[in-house]
Formats: C-alpha cells, structure tokens, sequence
C-alpha cells in the first residue's frame, strides 16, 4: 500500500504528463474510494498544482514544476547563454560569489575566463565540473545528498557549511518569480540551502528568462525586497518592472 503522500506524488505526474486525471481513473488505479481521491486532488489544488473540475482535476500551468537539468538546457537556450554572459560581466576581479545550481546559472560558469582570483561556492555539480579547470577560479563545493535528476547538493551538512562564509554576490537561479511571493522553487531542500545563501551573501541577483514570471511553488526562497538586482529578458512583464522597481529593486533587462 503506498502512503497518501507517495499516492498524491504519483497522481500529480500522471496529471503532469497527461495534463488532467478522473477521479474513477485513480480511485480504480489505486484500490481507494472516490470520497479518498476527491481529497487528494483538494489538496493538490491548494497547493496549486492542479485544479478542480468536474469529475477529475486540470494541471496548473501557473505552477512551477520542477523538469530535470537536461530538458531545462534546452528550453530558451539562446537566452540562457545571453543572460549568463550578461551576469558574468558583473563579476569583479577579486570577487567571492555564490552560483547556485541550474541551467541558467550554469551559463555564468562559462563566461568567468579574463577574471582573475575568483572564489565561486556552488550546489551545482555541473557548475562545480565547468570550473575544475580554470586556473582563474578557486571552486568550493557546498556537499550534502546529491539530487540526481539536478546534479544539486543540498542537506543540513551544505547548509552548515555555507555559514561560515560571506560572499560578495549570489546569481539565484529562478523556478518561479511571483512579484508577490518572490522567489520559489517545488523542494524543500533546495529552498533550505539556497536560503542560506541568502544569508551568506552581501547582493542577491536572481537571473531568470521571462518564462518563469508568474509562476509559484510550494516553498519560498527569497521575497522580491531581499533581492538586490534581477537579470532577465525582454518578456518580463511591465507591471513586473513597475512594480519590482518601486520595491528598490534593480531590474536589467537583456535585449
């Protein structure tokens, strides 16, 4: 028997790939009743994966799913390397940065060649594997479990380690930006650590391509007035630069 979470969990990726799900489907798929789905997908669309319609329930495509490193790699790709170049040319000689895992920050990790003594901390496997080579970069790892279809770190042990340290600036990858909610991503652990970078770093720079605007998920990294400056593209909506700007936010946007 699996638990309600496992089930719930296994119900959201039928509903993800097929983009809705009927009650009678999973009652009889999971040996439950209808009254013991019916709740499942309540809950699912308070946590606004999903919502309700008769009979069954929609997928969300507000949410901000988690997609593994390799599909992310390929979607706005072209804009991903711009706005990594347009990052890495922010980064000073000398400088103690955070890049935290994902496709768009991994895209900064190619653009540091001419810098020179550069400390970079990063959760990001990949990032960790661009840098090994660059005798410009000293590169620190933060450790802890591996999330594999990521290549991120996170855990208690990476958490503990990043706090001992202060750095100059964080580039925070994005899965969803709400301009209320800020900055959100689907798991727990990956909010924890990255909440630490937070703490760890003196400016916070999130950078994201315009797909990720008014999307949000289950846990809350950084609110838009702890952010210093955000790198995005020219989708961003305007009502997304007004009111970011009125936060004292700086929003760069790249053509």
């Amino acid at each position: 028997m699996l638990s309600t979470a496992q089930r719930r969990n296994e119900i959201l990726q039928y509903i993800q790939t097929h983009q809705k799900g009927e009650v009678s489907y999973f009652a009889e798929q999971y040996g439950v009743s209808e009254v013991t789905i019916r709740s499942d997908l309540n809950q699912l669309e308070r946590q606004g994966c999903v919502t309700r319609c008769y009979g069954g329930a929609l997928l969300n495509s507000q949410f901000a799913f988690e997609k593994p490193l390799n599909d992310k790699k390929q979607l706005n790709s072209d804009i991903k390397a711009k706005l990594g170049q347009y990052a890495a040319s922010l980064i000073q000689d000398g400088d103690k940065i955070i890049l935290d895992s994902g496709s768009t920050t991994e895209q900064i990790a190619y653009h540091l060649k001419g810098k020179s003594n550069i400390t970079v901390m990063t959760n990001g496997i990949n990032i960790a594997y661009h840098l090994a080579n660059q005798a410009n970069v000293e590169v620190m790892v933060t450790g802890g479990l591996m999330r594999k279809n990521s290549y991120s770190l996170y855990g208690a042990g990476g958490e503990a380690f990043l706090s001992g340290f202060r750095f100059n600036k964080l580039f925070l990858g994005v899965d969803g930006f709400d301009k209320l909610a800020g900055v959100t991503t689907p798991h727990q652990g990956e909010a924890d650590i990255n909440r630490q970078m937070v703490e760890a770093a003196q400016n916070i720079i999130a950078i994201t391509d315009s797909s990720k605007f008014n999307r949000q998920s289950f846990c809350l990294i950084a609110r838009p007035e702890q952010l210093n400056i955000l790198i995005t593209d020219s989708g961003i909506p305007q009502d997304y630069v007004e009111e970011l700007s009125a936060l004292g936010l700086e929003v760069h946007i790249v053509e």
